[in-house]
């Protein structure tokens, strides 16, 4: 159970994220300081740093550092924090899955946690310097951007399996991932994700026949995919509503009404090009219940990234 703290009363805005717009720079002013786990949950008006989301963590929070009345704290983590505005707990700092209501919801105010193992409070009201990590984001946004390709991929490559009609994904075809998914998890320069192969998935209409036979086929199919879009050099950009940390985000790739749009909060790459070369493996559990696709990319010449 984490710790519960006090944040500041005042103001009542929540937080204003600029890393959908790529930075890994700002300026912003202390707000507050709370303990939390033993290390201190620092507060900021804006931030560049993404946090992991407590509500589906696949993407790992960012790194970097805070400069602050001359000190310097590294960020060894970054989480999402919440505090409601009226009520019994009002004032208490509810910090990831500890928070009891739905991201976003109304009546509470939601922050970015920039988590330090040392911060003197005197610096609360002082203004600061923050600075991600930009490789590591690279890194991770990478990952991310190629997941997301490669669960397009996948759903191509099986859609001859479905013998019902089924939802479809951004780009009209039936939805393995969507329908599948258990979990995902970003790494850098590559994702691991996990699909259930249960009774349900097959009462909604999908084949796993054949499909052991079928893999290095797909596989294949799922790599050469995810290479024409790197190879395409097709624009990424996320599309918010509003510069809160809770407001929703999307990642769009390509341009005009042919763009792609994924309902996304993490970070990702400024173009497909940016990825380098791809290669995505498929393994399926020896009792055929599940199926492993693990995506890596990398620069030209590099060797493939290890998790």
């Amino acid at each position: 159970m984490r710790q519960a703290g006090h944040a500041p009363a005042a103001p009542g805005a929540p937080t204003h994220v600029t890393f959908p717009g790529g930075a890994v720079h700002g300026t912003s002013t202390v707000l507050a300081a709370v303990p939390v786990d033993g290390r201190t949950a620092v507060i900021t008006g804006r931030t560049p740093f993404h946090p992991v989301d407590h509500t589906w963590p696949d993407h790992p929070a960012d790194r970097g550092s805070i400069t602050v009345a001359g000190g310097h704290h590294a960020v060894v983590d970054c989480l999402i924090g919440a505090v409601e505005a009226d009520g019994p707990g009002a004032g208490t700092l509810r910090v990831g899955g500890d928070i009891p209501v739905r991201r976003g919801a109304e009546g509470w105010r939601w922050l970015v946690l920039h988590m330090v193992e040392d911060f003197d409070l005197a610096a609360v009201g002082e203004p600061c310097e923050l600075t991600v990590d930009a490789p590591h984001r690279h890194a991770l946004s990478a990952g991310h951007t190629a997941c997301h390709l490669a669960s397009l991929a996948l759903n191509e490559a099986v859609a001859g399996r479905w013998r019902k009609e089924t939802a479809a994904d951004v780009a009209g075809v039936p939805d393995f991932d969507g329908a599948a998914l258990v979990t995902s998890r970003i790494l850098p320069y590559g994702s691991r994700d996990t699909y259930r192969l249960g009774k349900s998935l097959r009462r909604k209409g999908f084949t796993t026949e054949g499909l052991a036979e079928e893999l290095p086929r797909i596989e294949e199919q799922v790599t050469a995919r995810v290479g024409e879009w790197i190879a395409g050099d097709v624009p990424v950009r996320i599309v918010t509503e509003g510069p809160g940390v809770t407001d929703r985000r999307w990642m769009c790739v390509g341009e005009g009404e042919g763009a792609l749009r994924f309902a996304c909060g993490g970070t990702h790459a400024a173009s497909t090009g940016r990825l380098g070369a791809a290669a995505v493996t498929l393994v399926l559990s020896e009792d055929g219940t599940q199926l492993l696709m693990e995506t890596t990319v990398r620069q030209p010449g590099e060797a493939a990234p290890h998790s």
